[in-house]
């Protein structure tokens, strides 16, 4: 074991400027040792025994996050952590192990008051490894806030996706199988012997129906009853697959006027093989309509995640309509809106004005205040999120409204500080709400929240002109 002198620790960049008395003051009030690889010199919870002075070795830092040890980083000779001078951490927050036979000098937290009151230049050289510590773990704990945002949102966005795909998927194979069997249809229709005027009023007729795209609400109850009158219908005509057939002209609006205009102009040979070609173009139609619409929402989508990213344009302010973040950052989080049975109220002032702001940041902090309104209605397994935008002179102003359980009182003071969470582990790094605060005030705004039982409000205010 070495020697623990003020040329020794001299050779610490944090100390190299620190006089030799203090040094050897700091040496004679700390404990030297060795220690065996694996020792665990902290624990999650336990009180920081000191300040410890890598001598040689390593010591390795982890943090629990989501359910596991994440490591953090190692401390190698020359490198200096635990307890230091005005930190308000006194509880440790992650483990500190031993890798390799490593030495280390420690200095008692509860002489850190003495220190500070008589050793100037070894404070100083103290708080500048602070300020270091907590530059580098604010980065990474924002990092770490980042990624478990970006794993909610992708979550939601996969399931979203996945949808649409496996319905285009799903509906151009069944398509296929439909083409392939035309060929019979296709046969029948040949051999049918039809006055033109008569077959220009079946087509006429037909392509009207579908190009009106009559909408058709009806309940389980009505749908069954008018299957069921078209199928009698179709039976007493003699046309094969009447079930079927009935099924898809209810689908596209068909009503028992529309079949016995068709009646009135083919003869009673080939009803059978008519109706079941016209079956047939509707089905195809139908089919067509579900790929097209799959798409349209996968393009949506992606372009929600565009707009949302704000990927295509700059960093700097710019004005655009807020209304549009808000209601893309809605469609980041539809699925764990619909996965937890929230009632969604926009109450957008529609006369609002484009604000300057930087819009990305802007949806970070949408972001996290939806998703912590959904978090606290969870428990309860619905619930109604508000979003009000309104203009309040030269300020627009956001409010984002639930009705979970509230923010205890004795809570509600601390909850934009760094690092403070109440979720459990792996859901919160402490880190959104002082984010959120952070880009507020980048934006010349305030955030402040009201909570009660029932309605807690976080209410976002910024100059409109930025």
């Amino acid at each position: 074991m070495q020697d623990c002198t003020p040329e020794l620790l001299k050779t610490f960049d944090a100390l190299k400027d620190v006089p030799d008395d203090q040094l050897q003051w700091l040496i004679d009030n700390s404990q030297c040792r060795m220690l065996p690889d694996g020792e665990v010199v902290s624990l999650p919870g336990e009180p920081i025994a000191g300040t410890h002075y890598v001598i040689s070795g390593k010591l390795r830092l982890y943090l629990p996050i989501g359910g596991v040890k994440r490591e953090i980083g190692d401390f190698k000779a020359g490198d200096i952590t635990g307890f230091l001078p005005y930190s308000r951490a006194k509880i440790s927050t992650g483990y500190g192990t031993v890798i390799g036979e490593t030495q280390l000098m420690t200095f008692p937290a509860t002489r850190m008051t003495e220190l500070i009151k008589t050793q100037f230049e070894l404070t100083q050289a103290l708080v500048h490894v602070m300020t270091n510590r907590v530059r580098s773990f604010t980065a990474l704990q924002q990092q770490n806030e980042k990624m478990m945002a970006l794993g909610k949102l992708s979550a939601g966005l996969t399931h979203e996706l996945n949808n649409p795909a496996s319905a285009i998927v799903r509906d151009s194979e069944s398509l296929l199988k439909h083409l392939q069997l035309e060929p019979q249809t296709f046969k029948s229709v040949i051999a049918i012997r039809m006055e033109p005027e008569h077959l220009d009023a079946v087509t006429k007729k037909l392509f009207r129906v579908m190009s009106e795209k009559r909408e058709v609400n009806l309940t389980l109850k009505q749908r069954t009853a008018k299957e069921g009158e078209l199928t009698d219908l179709f039976d007493e005509m003699g046309i094969e697959n009447s079930d079927d057939i009935a099924e898809n002209f209810v689908e596209f609006g068909f009503e028992t006027e529309d079949i016995q205009l068709f009646k009135n102009h083919i003869p009673d040979l080939y009803f059978s093989p008519i109706f079941n070609w016209i079956n047939t173009l509707l089905v195809t139609e139908k089919m067509v309509q579900d790929i097209g619409e799959s798409a349209r929402r996968i393009a949506s989508l992606v372009t929600s995640v565009k707009i949302y990213t704000h990927m295509d344009q700059g960093q700097d302010k710019q004005y655009a309509d807020i209304r549009i973040g808000i209601k893309n950052t809605l469609q980041m989080l539809i699925y764990k809106i619909k996965k937890g049975n929230i009632t969604m109220v926009k109450d957008f002032d529609e006369t609002l004005p484009p604000v300057k702001a930087q819009i990305g940041e802007l949806n970070q902090v949408w972001t996290n205040l939806i998703d912590n309104a959904l978090d606290a209605m969870e428990p309860n397994g619905k619930g109604t999120l508000t979003i009000k935008t309104e203009r309040d002179k030269e300020f627009v102003q956001v409010s984002i409204i639930d009705d979970g359980p509230g923010i205890p009182e004795d809570i509600l003071s601390r909850i934009f500080d760094p690092f403070f969470t109440t979720k459990e582990m792996g859901k919160g790094t402490g880190m959104g709400l002082e984010m959120v605060q952070r880009i507020v005030n980048q934006h010349n705004g305030s955030i402040k929240v009201k909570s009660q039982p029932g309605n807690t409000a976080f209410i976002v205010c910024f100059p409109i002109d930025g």
